[in-house]
């Protein structure tokens, strides 16, 4: 199981490296292209491109990462340093959008001319490259991370289809707002997926319950389970963008230890196989517990203090 997983870490990490460098190299061509071209719309697709790059970026961290063991200083690893930068990353396409959005503006008001079969080449090019990355990537998207990778590689093949639509509309009609308008739409696109890596490395950031995990049901589950009398004080919450953590009282019946571990163990195949929670803290208590009715975190003397 062991080679097995190291071996399918290793395939993904080698179509993830060759997935970045022939996007750094599109980025490059699409930049020099639209600047030669005049044209906003390759332009934006450099832009949008970025956002594909960060991502395969991310993703080929996250499998090298996977593979280093937690320290006596990083007991949970170095999975937050992905989701730091992933967080940087969307900030700063946010403003790229932004950007697009009052060239494209200006463009509409005062029409550059641009070289429509320049951008044709470019983007049959970029439709090409990204339909083989893409298929690489979809044979090896087993792994959720890899899976993440090829959705934001497929849009970028789509998106590059299009700028191919609007270079024959200049070419056959001479109307060179179609440029603009296109990289409106791109700049739409890199938005609306940076604000939803903004919204989910901010849950990360702050702790909040991972996405389609729902506390109330992880209880519900768990008081399911033969021997749990009861749950209370439940935290989840994740360590990187697909590891999740989770802590909780259970209360049980005044049995010895021997037979509690059995109860564990069920509580945690649960956790398992429902939810994909494999690293858990669980307080097993027979008595009424002080924060049996809400999730209370105890706040030190020194601080009520300070903040009174």
């Amino acid at each position: 199981m062991s080679g097995h997983s190291h071996s399918h870490g290793h395939s993904s990490a080698t179509v993830l490296r060759y997935s970045l460098v022939a996007t750094f190299i599109y980025v490059l061509v699409t930049l020099v292209a639209g600047l030669r071209a005049h044209s906003l719309a390759l332009l934006s697709e450099a832009g949008h491109n970025v956002t594909d790059l960060l991502a395969l970026l991310l993703s080929w961290v996250a499998v090298y990462i996977q593979t280093r063991p937690p320290s006596a200083t990083k007991t949970f690893g170095y999975h937050r340093a992905g989701v730091l930068a992933a967080f940087v990353n969307a900030l700063t396409l946010v403003f790229i959008a932004f950007y697009i959005f009052y060239e494209a503006i200006l463009r509409m008001q005062q029409p550059v001319a641009v070289q429509p079969k320049l951008m044709i080449w470019v983007a049959v090019a970029g439709v090409l490259m990204n339909g083989v990355m893409s298929w690489f990537l979809f044979r090896s998207s087993s792994d959720v991370n890899i899976r993440s990778a090829f959705i934001h590689q497929l849009g970028d093949t789509l998106s590059t289809a299009a700028v191919i639509v609007g270079g024959w509309v200049i070419l056959w009609t001479g109307k060179n707002w179609v440029d603009p308008a296109l990289s409106m739409g791109i700049g739409c696109l890199i938005l609306w997926s940076s604000l939803g890596i903004i919204r989910e490395t901010l849950n990360i950031l702050l702790e909040g319950a991972p996405r389609g995990i729902s506390v109330e049901q992880i209880a519900s589950c768990l008081t399911a389970v033969d021997g749990v009398n009861d749950v209370h004080d439940v935290h989840v919450w994740s360590i990187g963008s697909e590891t999740h953590a989770l802590s909780c009282h259970i209360g049980i019946a005044d049995i010895q230890v021997s037979e509690s571990e059995a109860i564990l163990r069920r509580v945690k195949e649960v956790l398992a196989a429902r939810f994909h929670i494999h690293h858990t803290t669980i307080q097993f208590e027979n008595v009424v517990c002080d924060i049996a009715h809400g999730c209370v975190i105890p706040v030190s003397p020194q601080h009520r203090h300070d903040h009174t």
